[in-house]
């Protein structure tokens, strides 16, 4: 397993992602999207989630893809974010078609970042707009860290970010991950700079720090944030044809990732859920082991991508965390 080109979500070949901010509000949207549509799937397993969309994601239900994912700041405010990725798709004739109308497909997600320091004191509601502005930007190369979504996110201790990872598989088949982490937990072991997913990092991707020599000693965790004021929203996505069961399963697996590089994560306060997407550019070579391999690199990879989101994270005035960068300790 190798990182792909650019180590992004877009590996995937045909994805293309959008981030879209504003400094004074510290908050943002990313959209992930495509040329066609694509078949998605989600799983929740926070406590405290914010959706838009998602029960149309159901294995029984009609709509079989999506146009577009959104994952915006704002917390419910920030759901309509989708509102502006709809009027985007809409001018360029996207959507499921009923009749002669066409209706586009944008399911979302959304994180706390509403007392992060930033002017929350809007007249009319941003994110319509920073959701159309996200769709505009939409590329195959964009920005991780402060960006996006990912602008004004916190975790227990650092800032938290955006981020994005990809891994190749021998088999060919791509699998990337986009995250927002806003996490109740800590990205971070202890009192260190050195993060969770280091066994999971590759090519020095986070700073190549490894694990430290020691653990610090088991403690019963407490909330650093106030309840409500967390949650860690991401995309997995490949290349492999799935359905929106396999989907489903796909992204209850990459559950892990966020297991893995957050401690602790899916609590009652934090809301964490995770999209799966299919491109269905390639076929499975092997439904039984192919299914097995996909999951384990969509979990690694969304453990890589918190990492590299906080690693990613740059200051900004008014901030109440300091950054990785700002804290360095090895």
């Amino acid at each position: 397993m190798r990182p792909g080109t650019r180590n992004l979500i877009t590996d995937v070949e045909g994805l293309r992602v959008g981030n879209a901010h504003d400094a004074a509000l510290k908050s943002g949207t990313t959209v992930l999207t495509s040329d066609r549509p694509f078949a998605a799937g989600v799983h929740v397993m926070g406590g405290a989630p914010g959706t838009r969309e998602t029960d149309a994601l159901a294995p029984d239900k009609l709509v079989s893809q999506v146009d577009a994912l959104v994952l915006s700041g704002g917390s419910a405010y920030g759901l309509a974010a989708c509102d502006g990725v709809m009027a985007g798709l809409a001018a360029g004739g996207r959507g499921f078609a009923v009749g002669d109308v066409r209706v586009p497909i944008v399911p979302g997600a959304i994180v706390f970042d509403l007392l992060n320091g930033g002017d929350k004191r809007w007249d009319a509601n941003p994110y319509p707009g920073l959701g159309l502005a996200a769709h505009a930007a939409a590329s195959a190369d964009f920005a991780i860290g402060s960006a996006g979504a990912g602008t004004g996110a916190t975790t227990a201790l650092l800032k938290g970010g955006l981020g994005s990872a990809s891994a190749v598989l021998e088999n060919g088949l791509t699998v990337g991950a986009l995250v927002v982490v806003n996490a109740l937990g800590s990205a971070t072991i202890g009192d260190t700079n050195r993060f969770w997913a280091a066994p999971w990092e590759l090519n020095g991707e986070f700073g190549g720090l490894g694990m430290p020599a020691t653990f610090p000693a088991m403690q019963e965790p407490q909330p650093m944030k106030r309840q409500a004021e967390a949650t860690t929203i991401a995309v997995v996505a490949t290349d492999a044809a799935l359905d929106k069961a396999a989907l489903t399963r796909l992204a209850t697996v990459a559950h892990d990732g966020l297991a893995r590089a957050l401690v602790p994560s899916h609590t009652p306060f934090d809301g964490d859920l995770v999209f799966a997407v299919s491109t269905g550019e390639k076929p499975l070579p092997d439904p039984g082991a192919g299914t097995f391999g996909l999951g384990h690199a969509a979990a690694t990879a969304l453990a890589r991508a918190v990492a590299r989101a906080v690693y990613a994270a740059t200051p900004a005035p008014g901030d109440l965390q300091p950054c990785w960068s700002d804290t360095r300790r090895d």
